[in-house]
């Protein structure tokens, strides 16, 4: 009798664990059928008078809404098509990937910009990691090079943002992470280290100016352009200056897992760790695993979720859990954030214009873009279900470049 109950108690153990797993047939199942009814929208919604209107971007007010090729998000859209591809291998996926990709092809030369890794690398980064076209090959390198224009030797950083020069001198922010992996990539690809050499010094002058005592991150550093010396730290997106924003918190733990990746340096491993922990172990965390928008904002548990930053998290632990073992620790903690985004933060099928994702906050201090779907929700998402599945002990083995 006592075998029977152990055995009885151990199956059903078993069972709790299994349920917190994604299911990823039946995910993909459900985006395909959106990302079906978002790209027929998007072909049909008034592209604006420049005609520039290419990617869709979220649902305000019921309405959807779509962006220029030159705003950050607009790479995602086709990234998501792409994961669609490579999941599905479906030639449908891979045409309609490859002509909105087509439609982000200028912003190669835009030097105004840090968000060429989101929107280059997102779109060809992913097109050229499954199709080996040198057409993709050379947009990368031609949009590292533009990325690589606003590296300052002084700062040690490549400046963020261009505008609000009145409130700050030379802006970065913690998002600028993930840029890095653009520059990673062209230095595979033609041999030239300078873009490495960038990307290492970003990360490392990052971890040693973005970061309090527990791992968590400001969102903006203003450096003096002058002599490098940090001039202030502020937020232009967190509750406050001292509070972690959700997001990016998730940007600083993805980021330095990449830059492990493509260093082998093990303080960015440790770093990621650090972070790592404490977005875990944060009192604030609910117990599905998807964040507030903020891990300080009093309103909690009031406040709005941000299902982009659970998302982001989930994705960047199924890569750091290759690199650490643990017990597999970090991936049953993305299992379980995973399992809460496919249960309860998903589209019902046939709502939100096809958006796969909901209840994610793009800027909750300016009211804009709260507890709505985001393009770049949807490309984490999916991203982070092809490694639930691909990423069993292998380095690396989702990184964009061979």
């Amino acid at each position: 009798m006592t075998r029977l109950i152990c055995s009885l108690f151990l199956l059903c153990w078993v069972n709790v664990l299994l349920a917190q797993k994604p299911n990823v047939k039946k995910a993909f199942n459900h985006a395909e059928k959106q990302a079906e009814i978002l790209l027929a929208a998007t072909e049909k919604a008034d592209k604006g008078k420049s005609g520039d209107l290419v990617s869709p971007k979220t649902v305000e007010e019921g309405k959807l809404v779509l962006t220029n090729s030159s705003n950050w998000v607009s790479g995602f859209f086709p990234g998501v098509l792409w994961y669609l591809y490579e999941h599905t291998k479906n030639g449908t996926w891979l045409e309609a990937a490859k002509k909105h990709t087509a439609f982000i092809e200028k912003e190669k030369n835009n030097t105004g910009t840090h968000d060429l890794g989101f929107m280059i690398y997102c779109s060809f980064g992913n097109g050229y990691r499954l199709t080996q076209d040198t057409l993709y090959r050379d947009v990368i390198i031609k949009a590292a090079k533009s990325l690589s224009s606003r590296f300052h030797p002084v700062t040690g950083v490549i400046r963020s943002w261009d505008h609000s020069r009145d409130k700050w001198e030379y802006p970065v922010i913690i998002d600028n992470m993930m840029n890095l992996e653009l520059l990673f990539a062209a230095t595979k690809l033609t041999g030239d280290s300078s873009f490495y050499k960038i990307a290492v010094t970003h990360a490392d002058n990052t971890l040693k100016n973005h970061f309090r005592p527990d791992y968590s991150s400001f969102h903006v550093v203003d450096y003096d352009s002058r002599t490098g010396a940090v001039r202030n730290r502020h937020t232009h997106q967190g509750y406050s200056h001292e509070s972690s924003w959700a997001r990016g918190q998730a940007w600083a733990l993805y980021g330095y897992i990449l830059c492990y990746r493509e260093t082998g340096n093990k303080i960015y491993l440790a770093h990621a760790e650090g972070i790592a922990n404490y977005v875990l172990n944060n009192p604030a965390i609910p117990k599905d695993g998807v964040p507030y928008w903020d891990y300080h904002d009093p309103k909690i548990p009031d406040a709005p979720k941000d299902a982009s930053a659970a998302a982001i998290t989930a994705s960047a632990l199924y890569e750091l859990n290759v690199y650490t073992g643990k017990n597999d620790y970090y991936r049953k903690a993305a299992d379980k954030i995973m399992h809460s985004l496919s249960k309860k933060y998903t589209s019902k099928k046939g709502t939100n214009w096809g958006f796969i994702l909901d209840h994610s906050t793009g800027n909750k201090l300016r009211n804009s873009e709260v507890d709505v779907p985001l393009s770049y929700a949807d490309y984490y998402y999916l991203e982070a279900l092809l490694r639930s599945t691909q990423m069993k002990g292998r380095r690396g083995a989702i990184t964009k470049v061979p």
